[in-house]
């Protein structure tokens, strides 16, 4: 009987010092700091965005335009607000009151021009570098008497 209880307690012995051990000596074996993982760009298809093309004192037709945009995953997660809507609303602002898109008098249009002032606006808005490039996916005008009543 004191034969098992000595053995007993023997064990209990070896598994407490050796929990001690792995507790104190093992803190120093911990895992190499891991590099952080670059994401890298999300792109984001926004809904699409129908502005009316006004002339005469009258609605002439709607530009569709459907836009992509990318920016930082992380960044993006991080937002507090949809930048989506910031960008729906800011692409609707450039193309309204864009002088120089005229569907009467057809002439090439400066596309850039349009999509680096969007990502500017987006951008200064949002008061951070967010987007970093706007893309095109559709862009067109549907005349007034195409659409189905």
């Amino acid at each position: 009987m004191a034969r098992v209880l000595i053995t007993g307690f023997w064990i209990c012995a070896i598994t407490l010092l050796s929990c001690y051990g792995a507790v104190k000596w093992g803190a120093g074996l911990k895992i190499a700091k891991q590099e952080e993982y670059l994401e890298g760009l999300e792109y984001r298809k926004v809904r699409a965005v129908n502005v009316p093309v006004i002339a005469e004192g009258a609605v002439q037709g709607y530009v569709i335009a459907n836009l992509v945009f990318t920016a930082d995953a992380r960044t993006l997660r991080s937002l507090s607000v949809p930048i989506e809507t910031f960008f729906i609303d800011e692409t609707f602002r450039q193309i309204y009151s864009d002088e120089k898109l005229d569907f009467r008098r057809l002439s090439k249009y400066d596309v850039p021009t349009l999509l680096a002032s969007i990502k500017r606006k987006v951008n200064e808005r949002m008061g951070a570098e967010i987007v970093k490039d706007v893309l095109v996916e559709n862009f067109n005008f549907v005349n007034k008497s195409d659409i189905r009543s």
